[in-house]
C-alpha cells in the first residue's frame, strides 16, 4: 500500500494500492456495464481523507475519501455511492462543465496534479487544469452538483444498482446517514453534503425510486467480499494496530482478517509476527498477486531485501499488467545497487509508468534509477512529474525546465516536460 505509516490522517493525497483499487474496480465493473461506460476507461482511486465524500472531476476517474469507504457498512451502500458518480459522467454533468476551462482552472490542491497525469499520458496539457482536492470556495463552486443534477443522477444511480442485481435500496441508506448535517455550519458538514445538496424532499424521491425498480437477479458477484477487503486494508493502515487486532474476533481465520493482522502487526512493529501472519496468508491464497505484493511490502519495509524482491516477483508473474505491482517490483530491485540492478529497476518501472503515470512513490523510484545511471535529465523529468502528482507546482515547474532544457527538443520525453510548465501555466490563469 503506497501510503506511509508516518503519513499524517488529514494529508489530501491519493492512496495508491493494487489491492484495494482491483477491489473497487470488482464492485464498479457491473454499475459501470450497467451506464453503458467503458471499465478499462474508469478507474475508482482513494484519497486519504477521513471525512465523508465521493466525487469526480473528469470522465475518467471515481474518487472516494478514505472516510466514506470505512464508515459504510455494506457493499451495496459502497455501490450506491460509486453508481450516483458514475451517474454524473454518464449524464454529461462533468463534460459541460469541462467546456469552460477557465473555471476548470480554479480547481487546485491534487487536481492539478492529476491532471498534469492526464497530460503525461496522453490527453495534452488541456487536461491538467483540473484538481480535486482543495477546499477553497472555487473548488466547491466547481465540485458543486445542482438540484437538478443531482435528481438525475440520483435516478440513473439508482437504475444503474437495479440493472447490476444490487439493491437500489442503499442510496437511501447512504443519503440517511447525513440526515441532519443541513442544520450544521458549513465547516462542520461532511464534504459530501457539500457537493451534494440534500433535501428530505431528495431522500423521499430516491426511497420512491428505489422502492419500484425490479433488481436483476444473481447480480451480487462477490460484492461482499469485495467490500470486506477494499475496507480491510486501508482499515489496517490508517487505524491504531491495537484497534485492530481487537477487532479480529470471530473472522480471525479469514483471509481479510489474516491480512490485517500482518499489516497491525507489522506496524506495531512486530517483524517475527507480521512475517508469520503473512506467510499464512500467503498458503491461503498462493495465487492472489496483492498478497504476495503485501508480502514483498512488509519485507520491504523490515529491510529484508532479498525476500522481499522474491516476493515482488511472484506478484509481478501473477499480475504482470498491473501497474502498481509492477512498481513495487521495482522499488525492490532498487536496494540493489548494482547497475545491472539498477538497469532492470529502470526497465520495470519504465513499463509500471507508461501503464500508469499517476503513481508518487513510482516516480520518485524512476528518478533515483536514472539518476544513479547517470540520466540525469530523465532524472530531473521524473522529479517533475512527481511533484506535479504531489501539487507541488513550484518544484514541478524548476525540475521540468531543467529537464526540457537538457532533452532533445521535440523529443517525447520533452513534449512530457512541455507539459508539465503548460499544465502550470494554464492552472495559474
Amino acid at each position: 500500500m503506497a501510503l506511509a505509516a508516518a503519513l499524517p490522517a488529514a494529508a489530501r493525497s491519493l492512496i495508491r494500492d493494487a489491492d484495494i483499487e482491483y477491489a473497487l474496480a470488482r464492485l464498479a465493473q457491473p454499475l459501470i456495464a450497467a451506464a453503458g461506460l467503458n471499465a478499462n476507461r474508469i478507474d475508482v482511486l482513494v484519497i486519504n481523507d477521513d471525512s465523508m465524500n465521493a466525487f469526480v472531476v473528469n470522465d475518467r476517474a471515481v474518487f472516494l475519501h478514505s472516510g466514506m469507504i470505512l464508515r459504510l457498512d455494506t457493499a451495496a451502500e459502497l455501490q450506491a455511492v460509486i453508481a450516483h458518480e458514475l451517474a454524473h459522467i454518464a449524464n454529461g454533468h462533468i463534460a459541460r462543465r469541462m467546456t469552460n476551462r477557465r473555471a476548470a482552472s480554479t480547481v487546485g490542491g491534487i487536481a492539478v496534479a492529476l491532471g498534469a497525469a492526464a497530460a503525461l499520458a496522453g490527453e495534452g496539457a488541456a487536461g491538467a487544469a483540473l484538481g480535486v482536492g482543495a477546499a477553497n470556495s472555487a473548488n466547491r463552486r466547481f465540485l458543486t452538483h445542482t438540484r437538478a443534477e443531482e435528481a438525475a443522477a440520483d435516478a440513473s444511480g439508482l437504475r444503474f444498482m437495479a440493472d447490476a442485481g444490487v439493491d437500489p435500496a442503499a442510496a437511501a441508506d447512504v443519503l440517511s446517514r447525513f440526515r441532519g448535517q443541513e442544520a450544521l455550519s458549513i465547516d462542520r458538514q461532511d464534504p459530501y453534503l457539500r457537493g451534494h445538496p440534500l433535501t428530505r424532499d431528495r431522500i423521499r424521491a430516491v426511497e420512491g425510486l428505489a422502492a419500484a425498480l425490479p433488481v436483476r437477479p444473481g447480480g451480487d458477484g462477490g460484492a461482499d467480499y469485495w467490500f470486506a477487503r477494499a475496507q480491510g486494508k486501508p482499515s489496517a493502515f490508517l487505524r491504531a494496530p491495537s484497534w485492530t487486532l481487537r477487532r479480529l474476533g470471530d473472522e480471525a481465520g479469514s483471509d481479510i482478517a489474516m491480512m490485517r493482522r500482518a499489516v497491525a502487526l507489522h506496524r506495531q512493529p512486530d517483524p517475527e509476527g507480521a512475517r508469520a501472519a503473512i506467510n499464512q496468508l500467503v498458503a491461503a491464497r498462493p495465487e492472489d498477486p496483492f498478497v504476495h505484493e503485501l508480502k514483498g511490502q512488509i519485507l520491504l519495509e523490515s529491510r529484508a531485501f532479498g525476500p522481499a524482491i522474491a516476493a515482488y516477483e511472484q506478484a509481478a508473474a501473477l499480475a504482470p499488467r498491473n501497474a502498481l505491482v509492477l512498481a513495487g517490483l521495482g522499488r525492490a530491485l532498487l536496494t540493489r545497487e548494482d547497475a545491472a540492478s539498477t538497469r532492470r529497476a529502470l526497465g520495470v518501472l519504465e513499463d509500471a509508468r507508461a501503464r500508469d503515470p499517476r503513481d508518487a512513490r513510482m516516480m520518485r523510484d524512476l528518478a533515483v534509477a536514472h539518476a544513479r545511471l547517470g540520466q540525469n535529465a530523465m532524472a530531473s523529468l521524473a522529479t517533475a512529474e512527481r511533484y506535479a502528482l504531489l501539487g507541488r507546482g513550484t518544484d514541478a515547474v524548476l525540475h521540468a525546465s531543467r529537464a526540457a532544457g537538457a532533452l532533445p527538443q521535440g523529443s517525447p520525453a520533452w513534449r512530457r516536460a512541455d507539459d508539465i510548465l503548460r499544465a502550470f501555466e494554464n492552472a495559474d490563469k
